[in-house]
């Protein structure tokens, strides 16, 4: 990499947000009248204000010039002295949304007409029974069941009446009493489990220090804990009782070896124990186990009725590093310098004055070595005859992102294999003859597919690579899907398709044309941002998205999304709702019950606490599984609520992927219906 003052030098992890900047700077005129735009900081990137709006157009940034026609909802790269026109379709209360700094965006979103506030919207309920009217939906004399506490009632007159369960926050979950648990797939529907697997499970701790990985016996906040393949295979029945129906795990292949400063100030050692640093995409990390684990976890995984996701980077590699560095023979430090090395150069400590960014004063990045790196056909890093990175403000295809060397993906010209991998043991790695820097990835992307049995792909930092890659990608894992089903016929999902989910950092639940270039369906970030704290309180407050969003997919066949209210680089909710076991119950009801497919990230369902950040604050969302919490209250309460809401979204395709309709107010009911499939939530008072 670059050698960059420490000031600069913010090594972090790819996903994370950068440094806070002021609110935004734009100007508002509604029809050529001035609008005063009133700022809330939802945090130190994050910004809304709230507009009554009658129909016309609203132009925000400068005040001459064109701008393109938008439309509410359409997600917007904010540009700096750039112009947006929005057509305002109908008169009410909008949302502008905006994040400031390297991933900058505007949204505008109608506020849903009937919306009360927080304060009086929630009632408490006091253990009364509810009575809800279900007529058009359960016929007369209809045995329904309540799926939450096993209760069961008669139709009469259209209407049900049942006392929900003590510790389910007035919540009945209603299903006809002949419900089975047959339903098929449907990944409108999914329940999609991420599991950060270093943090998860420890299966195996002979490989916990691979490479000669160590800890740093402080904090142990960028070290490598020893979470594996078999840790996650030991804990497939705990998942099937969540209901959960998919496994995205972070990305297994071999990582970095060595370690670089992590946060602002270089105050620990960052591996990458999240999967996102990538050395070698043809084997496994020695982290994370071997190939007959792989195996071995896919087998057990299928058996139940889970399939499993493979994180993948099309964007860049890891970073250089010492260790890597001296293994590999690329790089050298600078004249005088190789004095202040050990012999093993990882195991350089800085002096009291300096942090862990300062050996990068020692290394020498003109050197003519690092030509035995990635080479400056494979990426941008602008170091010795490699193309230096545009902004990724003004290219994020082919801008940098955290100062990672940035994939010429683009580029179609051909390539040979980087000279580091020509030399490297183990690998599959081979040279192949007219094939392009994205033609390679995707053969050992896909590798995993057609070898293995990979379900599908969480595709990251999808903006900041070209659609057609992604495309290319996704045929290619089509292809190695059909090839892997050939070989084995009697796996239970030979005859699924593929699937794919990508993340668009601040992309809501719309659609989107990402979609037509190999997605399946988008992260959806709305749902953190503007339903989960709210709709945790009480369901009546997702009444609005709930609509929104089975609207959405039912005008659009084949869209989907994937909502989730806690990640890896955003937040942990718990931590954001100031550790309230309350609303993470509530969360359960609003996460579980949304339409479309949901993402659990792992301790969403037993208050998995912050762990230490240091000087990078999205560090802490990464921590250790609290595997000792959950058989003692008053997390086996907790845990309890979440798997039978789980299950009774496992059963039901209707919850993910039926239309929705509200059935009363109070007590707030809703119905969810696809097909045969139909069900009635409710919630009281």
């Amino acid at each position: 990499m670059r050698p960059l003052s420490q000031r600069l030098l913010a090594l972090c992890f790819s996903l994370c947000l950068p440094i806070a900047l002021a609110e935004p700077a734009l100007e508002a005129q509604l029809d050529n009248a001035p609008l005063a735009l009133r700022w809330q900081a939802l945090d130190d990137q994050r910004f809304a204000a709230e507009l009554q709006l009658t129909p016309g157009r609203l132009r925000l940034g400068k005040p001459s010039g064109s701008g393109e026609s938008l439309k509410p909802f359409q997600r917007q790269v904010l540009q700096p002295d750039s112009r947006y026109d929005f057509a305002v379709p109908k008169a009410g209360r909008y949302r502008l949304l905006v994040q400031t700094g390297a991933e900058a965006h505007l949204r505008l979103l109608p506020m849903p007409a009937q919306a009360k506030p927080a304060e009086t919207a929630c009632r408490s309920w006091n253990g009364e029974a509810l009575e809800v009217n279900v007529s058009g939906v359960f016929a007369d004399g209809q045995q329904l069941r309540d799926a939450y506490s096993g209760q069961s009632a008669q139709v009469a007159n259209g209407r049900v009446s049942l006392t929900p369960a003590a510790d389910s926050g007035g919540l009945l979950l209603l299903e006809a009493a002949s419900a089975t648990a047959n339903a098929a797939h449907n990944w409108r529907n999914a329940t999609v489990y991420f599991a950060l697997t270093d943090r998860f499970a420890n299966g195996d701790p002979s490989n916990d220090r691979s490479y000669g990985r160590t800890p740093d016996g402080e904090q142990e906040i960028g070290t490598f804990h020893g979470g594996d393949l078999k840790g996650l295979t030991g804990k497939l029945d705990y998942l099937a009782k969540l209901g959960i129906s998919a496994l995205w795990i972070s990305a297994p292949y071999e990582q970095i070896h060595g370690w670089v400063g992590g946060g602002d100030q270089g105050d620990f050692r960052h591996y990458a124990y999240h999967g996102y640093y990538a050395l070698d995409y043809t084997q496994l990390d020695a982290n994370m186990g071997s190939e007959d684990d792989l195996r071995e976890l896919i087998r057990q995984a299928h058996t139940r009725g889970i399939r499993v996701l493979f994180d993948v980077v099309l964007n860049h590699p890891g970073y250089s590093t010492l260790a890597d560095m001296q293994r590999f023979q690329f790089g050298a430090p600078r004249d005088g310098m190789a004095q202040y090395l050990p012999a093993q150069w990882t195991q350089w400590q800085p002096e009291s004055f300096e942090n862990l960014h300062a050996y990068h004063n020692l290394l020498d990045y003109q050197h003519p070595s690092w030509a035995n790196w990635w080479g400056k056909d494979w990426v941008r890093a602008g170091i010795h005859d490699y193309p230096t990175p545009p902004s990724v403000l003004v290219d994020p295809h082919q801008g940098s992102l955290a100062f990672l060397p940035d994939f010429r993906t683009e580029s179609h010209a051909p390539v040979a294999l980087p000279a580091f991998l020509k030399h490297k043991q183990p690998t599959r790695a081979v040279e192949r003859d007219g094939h392009r820097v994205r033609d390679y990835l995707n053969e050992w992307l896909t590798f995993w597919v057609r070898e293995f049995g990979v379900d599908g792909f969480r595709a990251d930092t999808v903006k900041h690579v070209e659609p057609a890659a992604w495309a290319e990608l996704r045929a290619a894992a089509d292809k190695a899907r059909a090839d892997w089903a050939r070989v084995n016929p009697n796996d239970p999902f030979a005859g699924e398709p593929f699937w794919m989910v990508g993340e668009v950092f601040g992309h809501g639940p719309e659609v989107s044309d990402y979609q037509r270039k190999g997605f399946d369906a988008l992260i959806n970030f709305a749902f953190q941002q503007e339903t989960a704290a709210k709709a945790s309180d009480c369901l009546r407050q997702a009444e609005g998205s709930y609509r929104h969003y089975a609207e959405l997919l039912a005008q659009n066949p084949g869209h989907n999304f994937m909502s989730y209210a806690s990640s890896h680089d955003t937040a942990l909710f718990f931590a954001e709702q100031k550790n309230d076991l309350a609303r993470q119950q509530g969360l359960a009801s609003a996460l579980l019950l949304s339409p479309g497919a949901v993402q659990i990230y792992y301790g969403d369902e037993s208050a998995r606490p912050l762990g230490p950040s240091g000087s990078d604050p999205y560090q802490g969302t990464r921590s250790d599984m609290n595997w000792a919490d959950h058989d003692a209250p008053p997390i086996a309460s907790l845990l309890s609520h979440w798997q039978r809401l789980g299950q009774f979204r496992a059963r039901h395709p209707a919850v993910g992927a039926g239309s929705h309709r509200q059935l009363s107010e109070t007590p707030y009911a809703f119905v969810r219906e696809l097909g045969e499939d139909k069900v009635v939530i409710v919630q009281g008072p």
